[in-house]
């Protein structure tokens, strides 16, 4: 059997995911692509990669998608910035702040928070050298902040902004096998479960939650129950 491509965008790390398909499926070699945020759909389109590894959103033209987890947003500070001093950021507090926004910038917003510097790096790696040199402060997903990261830079979470997505997309009209097994392995399901329809197009409603206390279905009830004790 074939190999398979899969991509997947700076800052998200499939290495976990690609150890357990190397168990489940030792046979049919995983290649990682690495690929740009604006490149990932088409390349999936093309079919030069079998699926992506992404951030929503997309343009969903001709593709599924599964949400797989929401990233923290942060910014990105010098290490003696006074915005070190808190554990979470608000952005009221960047109000002051000398902002820079990539173009590449990945949170869907109109504009970070702050007094926004007009003239955006093309990268969020350029954009991370200029806060080194105090020229600003970075908001990203925290997932980027730890690949750029640098000992003379810290961060912060934020609140009240924008947070990443990150999903699986894969072609439309192709959900072959090998990208069922692929939805098993990031859905965190074991090789026994069945893998049934694609989660994109037929959900399935999660089972209520049990209530402290109460039998589980189909158990006996114990004891014999209403019996009066002999004195």
């Amino acid at each position: 059997m074939t190999g398979f491509r899969l991509g997947y965008v700076p800052g998200v790390t499939p290495a976990k995911w690609a150890r357990i398909w190397a168990e489940r499926l030792p046979r049919v070699p995983l290649e990682l692509v690495q690929v740009t945020a604006a490149e990932a759909p088409g390349l999936i389109r093309a079919a030069e990669i079998g699926a992506a590894l992404l951030r929503l959103p997309i343009d969903r033209a001709g593709l599924h998608a599964i949400p797989l987890y929401v990233e923290q947003s942060v910014v990105v500070v010098p290490k003696d910035h006074l915005i070190t001093a808190a554990d979470e950021v608000t952005v009221d507090d960047l109000a002051d702040e000398l902002t820079l926004h990539p173009l590449d910038d990945v949170l869907e917003w109109d504009g970070p928070p702050g007094r926004v510097i007009e003239d955006r790096p093309a990268r969020t790696g350029e954009a991370i050298e200029l806060v080194a040199m105090g020229t600003g402060v970075l908001v990203v997903p925290q997932s980027l902040a730890r690949l750029h990261h640098r000992r003379d830079l810290t961060y912060r979470p934020m609140v009240g902004v924008p947070e990443s997505q990150v999903a699986l997309s894969w072609p439309e009209d192709s959900t072959s096998e090998l990208v069922e097994q692929l939805i098993g392995i990031v859905r965190g399901r074991t090789v026994n479960s069945t893998r049934g329809t694609t989660p994109a197009t037929k959900p399935q409603k999660p089972a209520a939650p049990r209530k402290e206390g109460a039998p589980r279905k189909g158990a006996k009830a114990s004891g014999a129950r209403g019996k009066k004790r002999r004195r």
